[in-house]
């Protein structure tokens, strides 16, 4: 008799739970990161099989806003080259890097991402002209190529800095802010993914079990999230990536 598998379970509904917070409110991998880790991944593998999550909902993601007609090229494109060279560095160190630093430098992320979700500054609705193009481009690449090393060697939160950043600085309204951000994190993630793949540190099993949670949960969120409402998923989700950063820092 097999035994059952309660890690692709568990795996399964916390990859669903991600994609709502995702869909909702952003953040998921402070949850899939750490529990990959503690499921008895070495926290390179756990970094590095999160990415294909990441790649398979980036690239639902991109396809449904170009079915909508909604993109930001070439915008998009030129951000995500210059973050997938970041990514290229980010993800070396990721995976050279010491298990149990890595562990607490997550717990500090963990953290911070949490006080920048309830203190962020609101998103701006009434915005000028888009600035896409001369020295707002040539210096959103420079910020992106450095966006793409902390991407590339970590990824969780990051969404939040990209979304803040293009809204602020390339004045791009939210449906574009949110069109712009899937395609160039798959454009980085695809560099992060190979540097894991290479290295051999990619658990395939555990990747593609949390990448179909991660698919059902957007899926649904995108139809109930009204119904829940993005208050009570940020709060659960604050709780439980308070509770997992503690546990990576001591124990």
């Amino acid at each position: 008799m097999l035994d059952f598998p309660f890690d692709i379970l568990i795996l399964v509904g916390a990859g669903l739970f991600a994609g709502f917070v995702n869909t909702m409110a952003g953040g998921g991998s402070l949850l899939t990161l750490p529990l990959l880790i503690f499921l008895g991944l070495p926290p390179a593998t756990a970094n590095g099989t999160n990415r294909i999550a990441i790649m398979v909902s980036t690239s639902s993601a991109t396809l449904g806003f170009r079915s909508k007609n909604i993109n930001t090229f070439p915008l998009s494109i030129y951000l995500g080259i210059a973050a997938f060279f970041g990514a290229l560095i980010g993800s070396r160190i990721a995976v050279e890097i010491d298990g149990l630093l890595f562990n607490k430098i997550l717990a500090i992320i963990m953290i911070v991402v949490v006080v920048l979700m309830v203190f962020k500054p609101s998103y701006k609705a009434d915005l000028l002209q888009a600035r896409t193009t001369g020295k707002t481009l040539m210096w959103s690449m420079v910020a992106f190529f450095f966006i793409g090393i902390y991407g590339g060697f970590i990824n969780a939160g990051i969404g939040f800095i990209i979304m803040l950043f293009l809204n602020y600085v390339n004045k791009l309204d939210l449906v574009r802010v949110n069109a712009t951000k899937v395609t160039l994190v798959l454009i980085y993630t695809t560099a992060a993914l190979a540097t894991f793949i290479f290295s051999g540190h990619i658990n395939l099993k555990y990747g593609i079990a949390l990448a179909v949670g991660n698919a059902a949960g957007a899926f649904f969120a995108s139809r109930y999230a009204v119904k829940i409402g993005e208050g009570v998923i940020k709060t659960v989700m604050m709780v439980m990536v308070v509770a997992m950063s503690v546990k990576l820092w001591f124990f």
